[in-house]
């Protein structure tokens, strides 16, 4: 494990695939498909600055290409010259940005709802967005006890995912927590005003990019402009699944991973 100077810890063997988080997650969120996943890889789990076990370091650049180079250090740091990625919201921008400008390290690309796919840049913060972050913060002392019960859960998780009732618990006061501790949220969401991805990707790098068809967070209308996107990416929509599509359909997520590191050459 390194934990210097970003939180990280390596499982399973075979090629490398680094696994990032979105706004105001943690590594935790990819726990549903982790198994699946080490069974043909060796699984990067990573913190990214001001989220999960990594602080946010003095002055840090929190933009998605800033912080796509706080992965390449991890990969560096292991050795890993070339890899797969899979990411979750800003975690899939990150991918993108990666994918485009370091094309020669990235093997393959599966974007799981990815920001930056804006019709327009954001100039402000989201209102729920801050909604969210104080509720998390207020509460993450409390969480583990609330989330026990099913109203606790619909009103924290019924906007992210269609089959809220289904989720572990576990699984939600992790997320929970993640958000409510996670000194990162605010400058991430700060770096990202006025951007969106607007960069080429090469052929070279196989592209997947998962969206769910009840995404609240990143809805259709707004944020999932294909034209942005390369013209050799699959673009996938799954059925009855929000804003964390390895939540709501793991196997098929997971399959889909593994199938578009295969395209790589």
């Amino acid at each position: 494990m390194i934990k210097k100077p970003y939180w990280s810890q390596v499982i399973g063997e075979g090629e490398p695939l680094f696994l990032v988080h979105g706004m105001g997650s943690a590594s935790s969120v990819w726990t549903p498909i982790i198994a699946q996943l080490a069974e043909k890889f060796k699984v990067v789990l990573i913190d990214l600055p001001g989220h999960g076990n990594t602080p946010l370091p003095p002055d840090h650049k929190m933009d998605p290409v800033a912080l796509g180079k706080a992965v390449l250090e991890i990969a560096d740091l292991y050795e890993f010259n070339k890899f797969h990625i899979a990411g979750n919201s800003l975690g899939g921008w990150i991918g993108l940005e990666l994918a485009a400008l370091y094309p020669q390290r990235i093997k393959s690309l599966t974007g799981l709802a990815p920001a930056g796919l804006w019709l327009a840049p954001y100039n402000a913060r989201l209102p729920g967005s801050a909604t969210s972050r104080l509720m998390a913060a207020g509460l993450r002392g409390a969480a583990p006890k609330l989330l026990k019960y099913e109203w606790a859960r619909q009103i924290g998780f019924s906007s992210v995912s269609p089959k809220w009732r289904e989720l572990p618990i576990e699984l939600c006061i992790d997320a929970a927590v993640a958000m409510g501790t996670s000194t990162g949220y605010y400058p991430a969401w700060d770096a990202m005003l006025g951007k969106r991805f607007d960069k080429p990707i090469s052929e070279e790098v196989p592209v997947t990019i998962i969206f769910g068809d009840s995404d609240n967070t990143l809805p259709a209308k707004t944020s999932q402009e294909r034209s942005l996107l390369p013209k050799h990416a699959k673009w996938l929509v799954l059925p009855d699944s929000g804003h964390a599509p390895m939540w709501d359909h793991p196997d098929e997520v997971s399959a889909e991973i593994i199938a578009t590191a295969k395209l790589a050459k």
